[in-house]
C-alpha cells in the first residue's frame, strides 16, 4: 500500500479545507472588499437621496461579508487542527516514503515544494490563530496587524501551489505516472 488511509483523508480534508480558505480569501480581495463595497453603498444610497458617511458604508460592507468571514476562519481552525494530524502522521504514517536522495531531480523539486507548502500551511495556521485570537495572547493590535500582512502574502504561496498541483498531477497522469488519483483514492499502487 503506497498511502495508507489515514493520510489520504488528511490529503482530501486539507484539499477542501485549503479550497475554502482560498475562496473566502479571494471573496474578500474581489467581490467582498469593504472598501470597493463601501463606495459602491454611498455611491448607490447617494443616487436614491440617503446620504451616509463613508465610515457607515465601511460598517454596513463589513456586516455583509461578515458571514463569509466567520467561514474562514471556521476553516482556519480546520486547518490547525490538520497541521497537527499531519505532524503526527510525519512520524507514526506508514505510508511509503522513497528516500530524497533516490529521487530524480523533478521528484525531489516536487518534493522540496510540498516541504514549502508545508511549512507556509502550518505559518499560516499559527499566525491566523494569533491574528484572531490577538487580544486573548497579548499581541498588540498594530503587531496582529503586521502578523496579518505577512499572513495575507504568504496566502498567495498557496494561491499558486493549488493550481499548479493540480496542473502537476494532471500531466504526470498522462505522462507515464499513471494512477496518482487514484493511489491517492483507493492507496494502492499501480
Amino acid at each position: 500500500m503506497k498511502y495508507t488511509l489515514q493520510f489520504r483523508i488528511w490529503h482530501w480534508l486539507n484539499a477542501l479545507v485549503v479550497l475554502g480558505l482560498l475562496a473566502t480569501f479571494f471573496l474578500r480581495k474581489t467581490f467582498l472588499s469593504w472598501k470597493t463595497n463601501s463606495e459602491i453603498i454611498v455611491t448607490k444610497l447617494a443616487d436614491i437621496g440617503v446620504e451616509i458617511t463613508s465610515q457607515q458604508a465601511a460598517v454596513i460592507a463589513k456586516a455583509i461579508r461578515a458571514g463569509m468571514w466567520e467561514w474562514h476562519i471556521i476553516f482556519g481552525y480546520a486547518l490547525a487542527f490538520l497541521m497537527i494530524y499531519r505532524i503526527v502522521l510525519f512520524f507514526f504514517d506508514s505510508s511509503k516514503k522513497e528516500s530524497f536522495s533516490s529521487l530524480d531531480i523533478h521528484h525531489k523539486m516536487v518534493r522540496v515544494s510540498y516541504y514549502v507548502v508545508y511549512t507556509t500551511l502550518f505559518f499560516m495556521s499559527i499566525s491566523g490563530l494569533a491574528i484572531h485570537f490577538y487580544e486573548s495572547i497579548g499581541i498588540s493590535k498594530e503587531f496582529a496587524h503586521d502578523i496579518k500582512e505577512i499572513h495575507e502574502l504568504l496566502a498567495y504561496v498557496l494561491v499558486y501551489f493549488t493550481p499548479l498541483h493540480i496542473i502537476g498531477v494532471f500531466v504526470a497522469e498522462n505522462r507515464g505516472e499513471r494512477g496518482l488519483v487514484s493511489t491517492m483514492i483507493s492507496g494502492k499502487e499501480n
